[in-house]
């Protein structure tokens, strides 16, 4: 049984992926960046850490200050579309 993952909170409810980027060359993505209330600002940053192709870290930036807010284990509630 998996267990629940922890929810984060965004500056919105949409998502616009700005970056989806395979920096392992597996031919997956396992870096994405994405705004989350069309600013066209990143806000929310997820990363793949062990090559299976789900989110491991997922951070929230809200006040888009480039510290993160919020850094939990998995998706955070919003996987991406990749």
């Amino acid at each position: 049984m998996t267990e629940p993952q922890e929810t984060v909170e965004t500056r919105g409810d949409d998502r616009v992926d700005l970056i989806a980027t395979d920096t392992t060359g597996d031919g997956k993505p396992d870096v994405w960046v994405a705004d989350t209330d069309g600013d066209g600002k990143p806000d929310l940053f997820q990363f793949d850490t062990n090559g299976d192709g789900k989110v491991d870290i997922t951070m929230v930036d809200l006040d888009q200050d480039g510290t993160p807010d919020a850094v939990v284990d998995g998706d955070g509630g919003l996987p991406p579309a990749v």
